[in-house]
């Protein structure tokens, strides 16, 4: 894309489906490297990226050819069908339907990146459910709760 400048930050967050807690600490790193390796291969940059044991929190720079909901498809996908094939989980694992994609400016960054990378210590208080309902509050996203993800206690 000659003559095509940007700067497009956008935090995408995804669930488990299915089961609780199935990202084991075991394997994490091999899953955030994964799905980094998706990022890059989309011509974006992957900046900070945490695997809870049932969701996940990544920022990316992404690439303007790029949609979000392209991005979140195929890191879904690709993901998955490695999982699968590593037979890392018991059973066939699956991420929930939908995502969350937040757009954030440069000056956010440093704040959205920690705030991922620090998702253990956050999750020690607040759960999926409470940290996910107040970025949408947050963000004033209207939304409707037949239509968000499922809920694991």
């Amino acid at each position: 894309m000659a003559n095509t400048y940007s700067q497009l930050y956008v935090q995408i967050v995804f669930t488990v489906q299915g089961k609780e807690n199935l990202i084991h600490e075991s394997i994490r790193e091999k899953i955030e490297k994964y799905i980094c390796g998706i990022i890059s291969n989309n011509r974006s940059k992957p900046i900070a990226i945490y695997c809870n044991p049932d969701h996940v929190h990544v920022l990316i720079g992404i690439h303007p050819s790029i949609s979000i909901s392209d991005m979140a498809r195929d890191i879904k996908s690709s993901s998955s069908k490695w999982i699968n094939e590593n037979k890392w989980i018991k059973g066939k694992f699956r991420w929930q339907e939908g995502f969350g994609g937040f757009t954030y400016s440069k000056s956010q960054i440093d704040s959205v990146a920690k705030y991922i990378l620090y998702q253990p210590e956050h999750h020690k208080t607040s759960s999926f459910k409470d940290e996910y309902l107040k970025l949408l509050q947050e963000l004033d996203i209207k939304y409707d709760d037949r239509y968000l993800f499922e809920w694991y206690n």
